[in-house]
C-alpha cells in the first residue's frame, strides 16, 4: 500500500471539524429516521390496525431501498465523485422522509418508505468514504469512529421525539421533524471539496470495473469476509431494535412507558461509540469488532431470558453498548479493506448485500411475534447469527491497523 501526495496548494481543505460534522450530520438523520420507525410503527400499527406482518413488510421495505442505494450510490461515487452523491442521497432522503408525514394508505407509505431508504442507504458508505480519505493516516480510524458516533445521537434524537412528540401529537409529525434539519445538513455540505484521494486517481473506473476490481485475486477473500459481516450485523441490529419498542408493549408495558425504558437504553450507544474510537487503535480494528459483536451476542440472548424491568433494562443496555461499539468497528474495518478506486463501491455492496439481512430480521421477527413465538427463541436465533459474524471475521478478517490506504 502507498500514500497518495496532494499537493496542498491543489485543493482548498476545509477544517476536520467541519468536514466530520457536516458528514455526521447525515449519518445523524440517517439513524433518527430508522430508529424513529421503529416508534412509528408502534403508533401506526394501532391507529391504522396492522396486523404484524404488514408492520414488518414496512419495516423492511426502507432496508429494501437501502441495499439498493447502498450498493448502486457505493459504485456512483467511485465514478462520479464522493462529493456528488454525498449531496444527492440526503437530498432523495429529505424529501421522501418529509413526504411520508402526508401518506393516507399503506401502500403510499411503503412507496415513501422505500423511497427514503435509498436515499439512507446511499448516504452512509459515501460519508463514510469521505471521512476516510479526508483523513491523514494517524486519524483516519478514530475520525470514522466519531463519524459513526452520531448515529448514536441520531438515536437520542429518535428516542426523545418519540417520546415527547408522538404520544401527544402523532406520527405524521415525527416525519415532518426528520425532514426539515436534514435540508440544512445539504447546506453545510455544499462548501465540501471532493476528497484528495479521489480526485488525484489516474482512472475513474467504470460502474462494472469497480465492481468487477472488488472481487479481483487479491480482494475477493475481503469481500467475502465484510459482505457477511454486514449481512449478520444488519440481520440483529434492525431485527432487534425495529421491534424492540414493539417488543416491550408485548411483555406488557403500556406505550409510554416502553418508549421511555428503550430511551434509557439508548443512551449506552454514546459510551459504545467512545469505547470503539479508544480500541480501534489500541487493539486494532478486527479485535475490537469481534469482542463487540460476541459480547452483542451474549447480551440479546440475556434480554430473550430477561423477566423483570431491571434485568430488561440492563440487557438493553448492553445490546445498545456493544451493538453500537460493533457497529462504529464495522464501518472502519470494511471502508479500509479496499482501494480507493473501488472502495466506495466495496463499501456500498458490502453494506447492501447487508441489508438483506435487515429486511429479512424485520419481517421474519414479526412472523415469529404473530405465531406467538417465545422470546428465548427469537433472542436465541439474534444470539446465533451475531456468533457467525465474529466467527467469520475472527477466522478470516484482515487486520489494516496501521497500515497505509491503497
Amino acid at each position: 500500500m502507498s500514500n497518495v501526495s496532494v499537493s496542498p496548494a491543489a485543493v482548498k481543505v476545509p477544517s476536520p471539524t467541519r468536514i466530520l460534522i457536516a458528514s455526521g450530520l447525515g449519518n445523524l438523520f440517517d439513524s433518527m429516521d430508522v430508529l424513529l420507525f421503529s416508534y412509528i410503527l408502534v403508533s401506526l400499527g394501532r391507529n391504522w390496525h396492522l396486523n404484524p406482518g404488514v408492520m414488518g413488510m414496512l419495516g423492511s421495505l426502507a432496508l429494501v431501498g437501502m441495499a439498493i442505494g447502498s450498493a448502486f450510490a457505493g459504485s456512483l461515487a467511485d465514478r462520479f465523485g464522493r462529493r456528488t452523491m454525498f449531496m444527492l442521497t440526503l437530498l432523495l432522503y429529505s424529501i421522501a422522509s418529509g413526504l411520508s408525514g402526508f401518506a393516507t394508505t399503506v401502500g403510499i407509505l411503503m412507496l415513501l418508505r422505500f423511497l427514503t431508504g435509498l436515499g439512507l442507504g446511499g448516504e452512509l458508505p459515501v460519508s463514510t468514504t469521505y471521512v476516510l480519505e479526508s483523513s491523514q493516516d494517524v486519524t483516519r480510524g478514530r475520525r470514522v469512529v466519531f463519524l459513526q458516533m452520531f448515529w448514536a445521537f441520531g438515536s437520542l434524537v429518535a428516542a426523545l421525539i418519540a417520546f415527547f412528540v408522538i404520544p401527544s401529537v402523532g406520527w405524521r409529525a415525527a416525519f415532518w421533524i426528520c425532514a426539515i434539519p436534514a435540508l440544512y445538513t445539504i447546506f453545510l455540505r455544499i462548501g465540501l471539496p471532493e476528497t484528495p484521494r479521489y480526485r488525484n486517481l489516474p482512472k475513474r473506473l467504470t460502474l462494472r470495473q469497480s465492481f468487477a476490481k472488488t472481487w479481483s485475486k487479491g480482494m475477493s477473500r475481503r469481500s467475502a469476509v465484510t459482505w457477511t459481516l454486514w449481512f449478520t450485523m444488519n440481520y440483529a441490529y434492525y431485527g432487534l431494535f425495529t421491534w424492540l419498542p414493539t417488543m416491550m408493549t408485548h411483555k406488557g408495558y403500556s406505550l409510554v412507558h416502553s418508549f421511555g425504558y428503550v430511551l434509557i437504553m439508548t443512551l449506552a450507544q454514546v459510551p459504545g461509540y467512545l469505547t470503539a474510537a479508544w480500541l480501534v487503535e489500541k487493539w486494532g480494528r478486527k479485535k475490537t469488532l469481534v469482542i463487540a459483536i460476541f459480547l452483542s451476542a451474549l447480551a440479546s440472548l440475556g434480554f430473550g431470558f430477561a423477566t423483570s424491568t431491571g434485568t430488561l433494562i440492563l440487557f438493553g443496555l448492553l445490546i445498545s453498548y456493544f451493538m453500537l461499539g460493533a457497529w462504529a468497528a464495522t464501518y472502519l474495518f470494511s471502508v479500509e479493506q479496499f482501494p480507493t478506486a473501488a472502495r466506495a463501491t466495496g463499501m456500498g455492496w458490502s453494506a447492501g448485500f447487508g441489508r438483506i439481512g435487515g429486511v429479512l430480521a424485520p419481517t421474519l421477527t414479526g412472523w415469529l411475534l404473530g405465531a406467538k413465538v417465545g422470546f428465548p427463541i427469537i433472542f436465541g436465533i439474534f444470539f446465533a447469527v451475531l456468533l457467525v459474524g465474529a466467527l467469520i471475521v475472527g477466522w478470516f478478517g484482515l487486520e489494516t491497523k496501521g497500515k497505509q490506504l491503497e
